[in-house]
């Protein structure tokens, strides 16, 4: 019995990490062309960090290699330095100790007091980012180092467009978008796409710019060569692309222990990542982060440890190896359909969806961020946007809120305890927030409610008369969904009519339960107190 379950973990890390395998490669090849670094950079770049960090992070399995933001971080900084790549690989050896270096302090903390409008302006000037600067490549024409030269250049060449590159673009596009989901996790799309499209520009002799090049050979270890005036003059480069790849790392980091119910060492994780990075920018490869995506779609096709992350690279070497003629001969264009349809998926559509009832001054803090990311500098909207606004106010702001819990328990609820002792430790809670509530205190609150297993009816207490914005409304939805994920109900105690009526405006109070939601504390105790009376009489007594 024994043997089998460890048979059926391999199995399931065997399969997880050949899933992940095929998304990494089109998106690495992608990520790598679309840098200038070259597709071969960052395929090998996805393998060396997801096999170090993989080896050297938590025990859940973390896919790694370079990703929207941090593509376009390294993009943008390539640029402001005329694509001086000596300087930019010892900017992302830098990057990488500064991430070790975080991981021994209390900072990877930091990120979970970052205003959701702050990531979501962010997150939607990433993906227009990738989108319009791909435009160019997907007509057949040269790319741009920023959007407003993309789009200058579209319209000055728009004469010269490549038909046979826009066709096989635009094959490209319909593939991507048009596969069902649900075949997805057996086929990815833009797998599929790679593989089509680059058959079809081959079998019909498409005259089309292609990679051309792929480099088989194990990048050699070299060491940045550097001064103290370079030292200094891209310090804040490497600063910046640090916290990049470490938010990234971290983000990916709470989805996984949303989804395993499993709390990843935040210092650990972020320790292997820069570990990571600091391999790849010694080989010359392109750094990155812990991958969403790749990482789920690891762990729900049945991943479970780190020999996922080593399988995913061993498959991916494999492919240089054997294939790598054909990865040679894909085409640009086609590149350019997979990371619009990437560009896409990065957009925030949880968030544009409440646009008209959204706060005003979480609009107005996600439009400032996304301006200044599409328009003006990626660099300069991260380092004010987040790292200086966002995180300094957010931290402020949730030290204020506190958190009051009492334990509540009725006379015949305890002696049905007391002889049903297996089921002694299931209570009745009440938690008060006091303080302002948004999604800094709302997401340190979530560490506090992991105490709470062995709960059966939780009373959530909202104080205060503030209205909540919309990083609590959706951290709320958060807390709500791990909650009952652990099978635990929730009561809401709401005073302010003005309150309740937001969090029926987002559907928050039809995912409770509107009989769940009260006025008064007291009243609330008394529902649960019968409830659970009625459940456990129900159980061992009928």
């Amino acid at each position: 019995m024994y043997l089998k379950a460890k048979l059926n973990i391999f199995a399931g890390d065997i399969l997880g990490g050949l899933n992940a395998a095929i998304i990494t490669l089109p998106q690495a090849l992608a990520f790598g062309v679309a840098t200038g670094f070259g597709a071969s950079a960052g395929l090998w770049g996805a393998i060396i960090l997801t096999l170090v960090a993989g080896l050297l992070g938590t025990k859940v399995p973390m896919i790694s290699g370079v990703t929207g933001p941090v593509a376009i971080v390294v993009a943008s900084i390539m640029h402001a330095l005329n694509k001086d790549l000596s300087a930019v690989i010892f900017i992302l050896f830098l990057a990488g100790i500064f991430q070790v270096i975080l991981s021994l302090t209390k900072l990877p903390e930091i990120v979970k007091y970052v205003p959701y409008p702050v990531i979501s302006g962010f997150m939607n000037g990433v993906g227009v980012i990738i989108i319009i600067m791909q435009i160019n490549p997907l007509f057949g024409l040269p790319t741009a180092s920023n959007t407003i030269a993309s789009l200058k250049n579209l319209i000055k060449s728009f004469g010269t467009i490549n038909l046979q590159a826009f066709l096989i673009g635009a094959l490209t596009l319909i593939i991507v978008f048009a596969f069902p989901k649900r075949w997805n996790k057996y086929v990815p799309s833009q797998i599929l796409a790679l593989i089509v499209c680059t058959i079809v520009s081959i079998k019909f002799g498409l005259n089309v710019a292609r990679i051309s090049e792929i480099s088989v050979s194990m990048p050699a270890i070299v060491m940045p060569k550097t001064n103290l005036h370079d030292l200094i003059s891209y310090f804040h480069y490497g600063v910046i692309l640090a916290i990049i790849l470490s938010s990234e790392s971290l983000l990916t980091g709470l989805v996984c222990t949303s989804l395993t119910k499993v709390q990843l060492p935040a210092k650990r994780l972020l320790a292997a990542q820069g570990i990571g990075n600091i391999c790849c920018a010694l080989t010359g490869t392109m750094p990155g982060s812990a991958a969403t995506m790749r990482t789920v779609a690891a762990l729900k096709t049945g991943a479970s440890s780190k020999i996922a992350a080593i399988v995913t690279s061993f498959v991916l070497v494999v492919l240089v190896y054997k294939f790598g003629d054909f990865v040679a001969q894909i085409p640009l264009a086609v590149l350019a359909g997979i990371l619009i349809k990437i560009g896409y998926d990065i957009i925030d559509t949880k968030f544009l969806k409440v646009l008209n009832i959204a706060p005003k001054d979480d609009l107005y803090v996600l439009l400032a961020v996304f301006l200044l990311t599409v328009f003006y500098n990626l660099i300069v909207a991260v380092g004010a946007g987040i790292v200086l606004a966002a995180l300094l106010y957010a931290k402020r702001v949730a030290d204020k809120a506190k958190i009051v819990e009492k334990t509540v328990y009725d006379k015949d609820i305890m002696n049905l305890e007391i002889a049903l002792e297996k089921d002694y430790k299931h209570k009745i809670r009440v938690v008060h927030i006091n303080g302002a509530f948004f999604f800094g205190s709302a997401t340190q609150l979530i560490s506090h409610f992991d105490e709470l297993l062995g709960t059966r009816y939780l009373i959530l207490v909202y104080d205060s008369d503030d209205m909540l914005d919309i990083s609590a409304i959706f951290a709320l939805e958060d807390i709500i969904l791990r909650l009952k994920s652990q099978h635990i109900k929730i009561l809401l105690v709401i005073q302010n009519d003005q309150v309740r009526e937001q969090l029926n405006k987002y559907d928050i109070i039809s995912q409770i339960g509107k009989n769940h939601l009260f006025f008064d504390e007291v009243e609330a105790i008394d529902y649960a107190k019968a409830s659970f009376k009625k459940r456990v009489k129900k159980k061992y007594f009928n």
